[in-house]
């Protein structure tokens, strides 16, 4: 045993020295790995662990991770930032912890691992080792509102498997440990007893989600995070309170049973879905008291009307008290009180009525635009209001529109009025019937509308007076034709004296006719004619002639009427063609229209007959005429008309027999429109006009050249010197040169000639340019007609560039030889003549 206990105590020895460096080594490894065991999924925001951050490196400031899938807090707890999956047994990274002042750094592996259940054959003698799952406990909690203590108040025990095989330390995290508010839990770190420190407001804090832990002295983790919930028990320690203090609520006076008045709303801090925040509404009071006339939904607060007592008339405003209490109401439950005012708007629920049934007045014949009567009302509705003022009507009586009512704003009262003068002989009495009404449409039932219109009878009694002639009707007619003889005897104007019906006594006169066709008889007021009447030339409208007539009794009061003539129209006027030049461009128009007008009255007017007048056998060889319609002809040409102004002279004539001619004058032209024609025949007179000068101008110049042609004669006979045959045949200079030459010669009629090449000068104008044609110079002659200066210059320019003028020229053309022969022969003559005399 002495043996043995030397074995003993050197085998406890040694078992001391392995537990003491396997705890040396697990501290030096505390530092440097972490192994946390999770499930093989994470979701995100998932605590992985907690590292011990301080006994790595306290002074730490600045915590990173390797791998961006995990994120790690102050106190060490490691977080998913994102979804995990383990694919493998094992997945690690790495945590490094500095000290940015002190220049430190330290690293710490964290490996996640999952392990799996490996099931391996055993045999028979081998003792089977059941381990019970892992767990932690217990894991719900809660705690009262408000608990009175004592504090600090426990509230329960956390336990770990793990401690039945390491020595076990607990702590928590969450809001009410290190997140406001602070300190409100803690837990014992040996035995994992959890305490509050104080009372809670569940208002404030309903539930606490806290995180239990369990970790070896050592840091490592000896099972996963604990979620550790605790609710807090809700307490009735609320009153339930109304949204607004003062209700206020319109409805008006006409509104039917069940109608909605309002609704009211409170609210309960307490924790909802229980009897805490079971709220049942009711009426505590209503002023005036009685009757009652609304009522309160319990559940939902809505005010509503149960009663028909509702008149404004009567009450116009209603105070509630409304109660709400929580626990559905029963006595022990918690309440409290809010004004509800209720206005009660006016509806047109009273119809206006009359003060008197009847009424009497009395008003002059002739007399309009006067008040003769104010009708007053009552009516309870709201003042100034449309339910309130008053719409009258007159029912009855107003037939002929002699009378008005309408409403006074200020007073509400009916102010009958005349607006058409009476007449006592035809109606000394009227009876109107008048009825009253609102702005606003009644508001009662239905069957009640009918009494709605209150009725009263005015009667209105016309004075009689002594009146004037009276002009009736206003307007009279009379019919007079056209043409008739002057001094023709007409009916005028009757007017009579509305006392006696007789025209007796009344005198007439004329005060105003437009065209002073007529003469009234002053006694009887009928009407001559002074002049030949012509509907045509008066224009008259619709055939009426108005002649304004005044009538005049012995006391000289009067009226005025109006004499309406009718002018009856007589065939005295013959259709006219409206067209008297007219151009037709050919072949593009193989016709022109021509119409008629009659300004006789239809019937002695359309269709109308076009036909030639008296023409010439050449008019009716090429114009035809042919019928479109009443009032127009189509005329035609053949097609081998030539272009040239042709007089047409064509007759019209009406239905009646009425005719006239007319000569038309149609230009047919060679063009495409006719605006083409008219202004080549404008441009053709200007050209005309300006030869016209020019023939008088030339006609001078030729006179002159003559007496120079007998001057030069006589000069020359004196000094006995003739011309040469050679100077009587350079009369006309041919430059053939291609620039513009300046050669000029006295020709042997004593003008000035200037070749051709140079500016028209001379005879210049009168004489074209000199043509080599096959060897022979011919020189064109100007007759007229337009003529370009290729003639004068060999350039394409007009005439007007050689002599500043617009000439036309011929085309007639002589050669030089022709030229020469018919001028020689006249100029030896000449020369003879000179010598002679």
């Amino acid at each position: 045993m002495d043996a043995a206990g030397p074995r003993s105590s050197l085998r406890g020895a040694l078992c001391s020295l392995l537990l003491t460096l396997m705890l040396f080594s697990f501290a030096c490894k505390a530092c440097k790995k972490v192994i946390f065991n999770i499930p093989s999924k994470l979701e995100a925001d998932k605590m992985v662990g907690r590292v011990n951050l301080k006994e790595c490196l306290r002074s730490a400031d600045l915590i990173q991770l390797s791998d961006p899938d995990f994120r790690v807090l102050d106190d060490g707890s490691v977080y998913t930032a994102n979804t995990i999956v383990l694919s493998d047994e094992k997945r690690s990274f790495t945590l490094w912890l500095s000290d940015t002042k002190k220049q430190t750094r330290k690293e710490i592996t964290v490996l996640l691992e999952h392990q799996k259940k490996v099931l391996r054959k055993r045999h028979t003698k081998e003792t089977v080792l059941r381990r019970s799952k892992r767990r932690w406990a217990p894991i719900p909690c809660s705690m009262q509102e408000n608990s009175l203590g004592p504090f600090p108040l426990f509230l329960q025990q956390v336990q770990s498997d793990a401690a039945q095989n390491y020595t076990v330390f607990y702590s928590i995290s969450g809001r009410g440990v290190d997140q406001e508010p602070l300190n409100l839990f803690f837990i014992e770190k040996d035995t994992g007893n959890l305490f509050c420190t104080r009372p809670v407001d569940r208002e404030e804090y309903d539930i606490f989600d806290l995180i239990a832990y369990a970790s070896t002295a050592d840091g490592y983790s000896a099972d996963l995070p604990l979620p550790l919930p605790i609710r807090v028990e809700d307490e009735n320690d609320n009153h339930p309170l109304f949204t607004e203090q003062i209700y206020n609520f319109e409805v008006p006076e006409s509104s039917k049973l069940g109608t909605t008045v309002g609704v009211v709303c409170a609210t309960d801090r307490d924790e909802p879905d229980t009897m805490h925040t079971r709220l049942k509404y009711s009426i505590l009071e209503q002023t005036p008291r009685s009757p009652g006339i609304f009522s309160v939904h319990p559940k939902t607060g809505v005010i509503t009307i149960v009663s028909n007592y509702l008149d404004r008339e009567v009450v116009d405003k209603y105070k509630l008290i409304m109660k709400v209490q929580d626990m559905d109401g029963q006595f022990f439950g918690l309440m409290s009180t809010s004004t509800c005012l209720i206005t009660v708007k006016d509806s047109n629920d009273n119809a206006p009525a009359f003060k008197e049934n009847t009424y009497e007045v009395s008003v002059e014949e002739n007399a309009f635009n006067v008040e003769i009567l104010r009708i007053p009302i009552e009516d309870k509705d709201l003042i100034n209001t449309a339910n309130w003022r008053a719409n009258f009507t007159i029912l009855k009586g107003n037939e002929n529109g002699h009378f008005k009512i309408s409403t006074d704003k200020k007073t509400n009262e009916g102010v009958l009025c005349v607006v058409k003068p009476l007449n006592y002989e035809e109606n000394n009495q009227v009876i109107l019937e008048i009825g009253v009404g609102n702005e606003a449409p009644f508001s009662r039932d239905s069957t009640l509308r009918t009494t709605t219109m209150n009725r009263a009878l005015v009667t209105v009694h016309v004075k009689d007076q002594d009146e004037g002639p009276e002009c009736n009707p206003a307007a009279q007619y009379v019919r007079i034709k056209e043409n008739s003889v002057v001094g023709s005897n007409v009916n005028g104007y009757k007017a009579y004296d509305p006392e006696t019906k007789s025209s007796n006594g009344l005198r007439y006169k004329k005060l105003h006719d437009p065209e002073g066709w007529i003469t009234i008889d002053e006694i009887s007021g009928s009407i001559k004619t002074s002049k030949i009447l012509d509907r045509e030339a008066a224009i008259p409208r619709n055939n009426l002639y108005n002649i304004t007539v005044l009538a005049t009794d012995k006391d000289g009061r009067s009226c005025t009427g109006t004499l309406v003539v009718n002018v009856e129209d007589v065939n005295d006027n013959a259709p006219k063609i409206l067209q008297d030049y007219l151009v037709v461009c050919k072949p593009k128009m193989g016709y022109t229209d021509i119409s008629a007008v009659d300004p006789d009255e239809p019937i002695h007017g359309a269709p109308f007959y076009f036909s030639l007048a008296n023409t010439s056998p050449e008019i009716n060889k090429i114009w035809t005429l042919s019928k479109i319609n009443d009032t127009a002809a189509r005329l035609t040409y053949q097609k081998n008309a030539d272009f040239q102004e042709y007089n047409i002279p064509i007759t019209v004539k009406d239905r009646a027999g009425q005719s006239a001619t007319k000569t038309l004058r149609v230009n047919l032209c060679d063009c495409t429109h006719p605006s083409q024609c008219v202004v080549t025949k404008r441009s053709a007179g200007a050209s005309l006009g300006k030869w016209a000068i020019l023939a008088i101008l030339l006609g001078i110049a030729l006179l002159f050249s003559v007496l120079l042609t007998l001057v030069c004669g006589v000069v020359g006979a004196k000094k006995k010197k003739g011309f040469p045959e050679d100077l009587a045949q350079q009369n006309l200079i041919i430059s053939n040169t291609e620039a513009p030459g300046d050669d000029k010669v006295c020709s042997g009629n004593g003008f000035m000639t200037q070749t051709v090449n140079n500016s028209s000068q001379g005879l210049c104008g009168t004489m074209g340019s000199g043509v080599k044609n096959g060897g022979q110079e011919i020189i064109e002659m100007v007759k007229g007609g337009h003529q370009t200066l290729e003639s004068c210059r060999g350039h394409h320019h007009t005439l007007d560039s050689c002599r500043g003028g617009h000439v036309e020229m011929d085309n007639s053309r002589y050669t030089y030889s022709e030229w020469h022969n018919f001028t020689q022969p006249r100029l030896h003559e000449d020369s003879i003549r000179g010598h002679t005399g």
